[in-house]
């Protein structure tokens, strides 16, 4: 098909397209890197319309199973939803077993949802390469809420936090995890936590849980967007709060609307994504060019036989690559 045709499809909600073009902008061949900005730039004008929400947690934490939970409670509001599950990429192999979606059994059979499994590849901070430009894909075919579950890595996980709307912490409650609350990091940038597997024996420490993580909310700043970040308690084997969390996120963009925050935000995610869009054009285009590659290798040799530091010798590099004035 066509780039219109393509563009056409997925306009009309044609999954099968959408993922395609995905696949497309997954690839690093320069011929499909070019078809994909010119499809891309013909979506653009129908793009910015959904709800991002960022999910992130430690491994463990039941992620895929709450967002199957939520999914099927956002479809049964007649919502269409987006689920792009970022997967690990091995260092070894760069392979990856993207098994989330069968962690999802219950929204994978569901007409009004689409899951999509993405590598990691060599992007750090638990999201994929192209996440961004999945999300704009995803909305130009007309879906409502785009959920983003994150690698699960820890503290790290702060890169999707530049590329949703809202951010939602998962945590357990009796792993040591409280003591987190009083460190700046991926406590901070939180919209709100949710103490998950709340269910049982597991119920009363989730309720404590829940009281200690509040407190140390109260540690952190204002955000801009004028909402002060809160802590519920899930179960999602026993579909218990899940309403409730759909509640707050809602309250969220409410509040968010009404300061303008969400319009501003989304500007500044986008000049955060050029910004880092040039860098990684620069550092590509420099390891291409025989001249960089030369430099490089030359300056592997010095590194290997302790001659230099790398972060000279990557200075060196730089500085003999620019234009003379």
């Amino acid at each position: 098909m066509s780039l219109r045709d393509t563009a056409e499809a997925i306009l009309k909600g044609n999954t099968v397209m959408l993922a395609r073009a995905i696949t497309l902008c997954e690839s690093q061949k320069p011929l499909d890197r070019k078809n994909a900005e010119k499809l891309l730039t013909q979506l653009l004008p129908h793009t910015g319309r959904s709800l991002r929400v960022g999910i992130t947690g430690s491994p463990g934490v039941g992620k895929s199973t709450f967002i199957d939970v939520l999914g099927k409670h956002l479809t049964g509001m007649k919502k269409k939803i987006a689920v792009l599950a970022i997967d690990p990429s091995s260092e070894k192999t760069k392979g990856s077993i993207l098994g989330d979606k069968t962690r999802m059994e219950e929204l994978s059979r569901d007409e009004l949802a689409f899951i999509r499994p993405s590598a990691t590849g060599r992007s750090l901070g638990g999201v994929a390469e192209k996440t961004r430009e999945a999300i704009l894909l995803c909305e130009a075919a007309g879906f409502d809420i785009i959920l983003i579950e994150t690698v699960g890595v820890g503290q790290s996980e702060t890169a999707v936090r530049n590329m949703v709307d809202f951010f939602l912490l998962l945590q357990l409650a009796g792993a040591g995890d409280e003591l987190q609350g009083i460190k700046k990091g991926i406590m901070e940038m939180a919209d709100a936590v949710v103490i998950t597997k709340a269910d049982g024996e597991n119920e009363k420490r989730a309720r404590l849980a829940q009281v200690e993580f509040q407190q140390a909310l109260h540690l952190f700043q204002t955000s801009d967007s004028g909402w002060a970040p809160k802590v519920l308690t899930a179960s999602s084997t026993e579909r218990k709060g899940i309403a409730e969390v759909w509640k707050l996120v809602e309250e969220f963009f409410s509040v968010a609307n009404s300061r303008g925050f969400l319009e501003k935000n989304r500007e500044l995610q986008n000049l955060r994504w050029f910004h880092e869009s040039v860098e990684q054009q620069f550092r590509d285009k420099i390891l291409r060019t025989k001249k960089g590659a030369d430099k490089i290798q030359r300056f592997e040799k010095k590194i290997k036989a302790v001659k230099i530091i790398p972060s000279v010798a990557a200075a060196e590099v730089v500085q003999s690559l620019l234009p003379r004035r």
